[in-house]
C-alpha cells in the first residue's frame, strides 16, 4: 500500500513539474514587439500577436495580423517569451460598430468593418467612413483626432507615391475641401491607378493625375465651374433616365470637373454611388469628388482613343492624356497655351516627385 502510494505522489509530483513548464518554450522563438493597430508598418516590419511572430509584406496600418485578409501578414511561426501580445481591441477602446444607414450625430465614434475607429464630423445619415471622408475621419485611441495623416506619414497601402508634404507643396493655395486624405481614401476604387509599372511610371502617372488636376481647378482651388451660364447646358434630356435632379445640376464639380448627367450616371454607377440624383456629393464629399476624377482617368477615353493611365502606363506620354480630356479644344493647334500650362504643371510635379517627365509632353 505504501508503495502504491509513494507511485501516486511520484506521478502527481510529475505532472505538477510538466504543468509548471512549457515544453514548446525551449523551441519558440522570442516574441517580436507587439502589434499595435495605431502603428504604421511598412514591408519587412515584424510583430507578434496571439503567440505567433508576422512579418508585414508591405505598408499596412490597423490590419489584425491574419493569414486571411489582404494577405499583408505572413506568419512566421510559434513565438515565446518576450512581449505580451495585447488584446485585438486598439487600446482600450471599446465602442459600437458602425452601422449603414443608423443616424450619427457629430462626435460619435464607431468600429468600422475594417477594425478601424472613426468620429463623426458632420451630422449624417450612416454614411460609410471610409467614402464619406467629409462626415468621418479617421480616430486613434488616447489622442486627439486630427482627420488627416501627418505630413510624413508613409504614403496609402496601395503604394501612393505622394507624400502629404509633397501634396501640400503641389497645391499651396488648395481649398480644404480637397483632402489628401480623401485622395488616399479615392485610390482604392482604383488600385492600379499610380500603382502599375516600375517606380518612375508610377511617379509619372501621380505627376500626371495630379498635373491635369491643377490646370482643371485652379490649383485644386475651384470644387465647382465657376461659369454657372454654362449650367443648364449639361443636361441631356434625351437620355432615358433624363435629369432627376433638375435642368441646371450637372455643372463641372471635383478634381477633372464631371460634367453631364450621362457622366454622373456612369460614374456613380461604377462607384456604388447614386450621383445621377445626388450631384451635390461630389461637392461635398472630398473623397467622392477624387474617385469620379479616378473613374475618367482610369476608365474613360474621352475625345481621345486612350484612357489617361493606358497613356501613361503603356508610354503614350502625358500629352495624350490632355487629349483624352479636352480633346481638339487643347489638342492639335487648338489652344497651345492650355497646353504648355498643363505641361508646365506636369514637369514641376515630376520634379517634386523626383522623377523625369518622359517624352511626348505634347499633343
Amino acid at each position: 500500500m505504501k508503495r502504491l502510494l509513494a507511485l501516486v505522489s511520484a506521478v502527481v509530483t510529475a505532472l505538477a513539474v510538466a504543468l509548471l513548464l512549457p515544453a514548446a518554450s525551449a523551441n519558440a522563438a522570442a516574441c517580436a514587439t507587439p502589434w499595435n493597430a495605431a502603428t504604421a508598418y511598412t514591408g519587412g516590419a515584424a510583430v507578434s500577436y496571439n503567440g505567433h511572430n508576422w512579418s508585414a509584406k508591405w505598408w499596412t496600418q490597423n490590419e489584425t495580423p491574419s493569414t486571411t485578409g489582404t494577405g499583408v501578414w505572413a506568419d512566421q511561426g510559434a513565438c515565446g517569451g518576450g512581449p505580451t501580445d495585447p488584446t485585438p481591441t486598439q487600446g482600450s477602446c471599446v465602442y459600437p460598430d458602425w452601422v449603414a444607414g443608423r443616424t450619427y450625430t457629430t462626435g460619435t465614434i464607431v468600429r468600422y468593418t475594417n477594425g478601424g475607429f472613426y468620429r463623426a464630423t458632420h451630422d449624417n445619415p450612416g454614411y460609410d467612413p471610409v467614402i464619406s471622408t467629409w462626415y468621418w475621419e479617421p480616430y486613434t485611441c488616447g489622442t486627439t483626432p486630427t482627420g488627416t495623416p501627418s505630413p510624413t506619414q508613409t504614403p496609402n497601402p496601395g503604394g501612393f507615391p505622394v507624400s502629404q508634404a509633397q501634396f501640400n507643396q503641389m497645391f499651396p493655395n488648395r481649398n480644404p475641401f480637397y483632402t489628401y486624405q480623401g485622395l488616399l481614401d479615392a485610390t482604392s476604387a482604383y488600385p492600379a491607378f499610380a500603382a502599375t509599372g516600375s517606380d518612375t511610371v508610377r511617379r509619372q502617372e501621380a505627376a500626371a493625375f495630379l498635373a491635369n488636376a491643377n490646370h482643371e481647378t485652379g490649383g485644386l482651388v475651384y470644387v465647382v465651374e465657376q461659369n454657372t451660364a454654362n449650367y443648364p447646358h449639361y443636361c441631356d434630356a434625351s437620355q432615358p433616365y433624363g435629369c432627376p435632379a433638375g435642368q441646371a445640376a450637372y455643372y463641372g464639380r471635383g478634381p477633372i470637373q464631371l460634367s453631364w448627367n450621362f457622366n454622373y450616371k456612369a460614374a456613380g454607377d461604377a462607384l456604388g454611388i447614386d450621383l445621377l440624383h445626388n450631384p451635390n456629393l461630389v461637392q461635398t464629399d472630398p473623397a467622392v469628388a477624387w474617385k469620379t476624377a479616378l473613374w475618367y482617368w482610369n476608365t474613360q477615353t474621352g475625345p481621345g482613343t486612350m484612357t489617361p493611365h493606358n497613356a501613361m502606363v503603356n508610354g503614350a506620354g502625358f500629352g495624350e492624356t490632355i487629349r483624352s480630356i479636352n480633346g481638339t479644344l487643347e489638342c492639335n493647334g487648338g489652344n497651345p497655351a492650355q497646353v504648355q500650362s498643363r505641361i508646365n504643371s506636369y514637369q514641376s510635379f515630376t520634379q517634386i516627385l523626383g522623377t523625369t517627365p518622359g517624352a511626348n509632353l505634347s499633343c
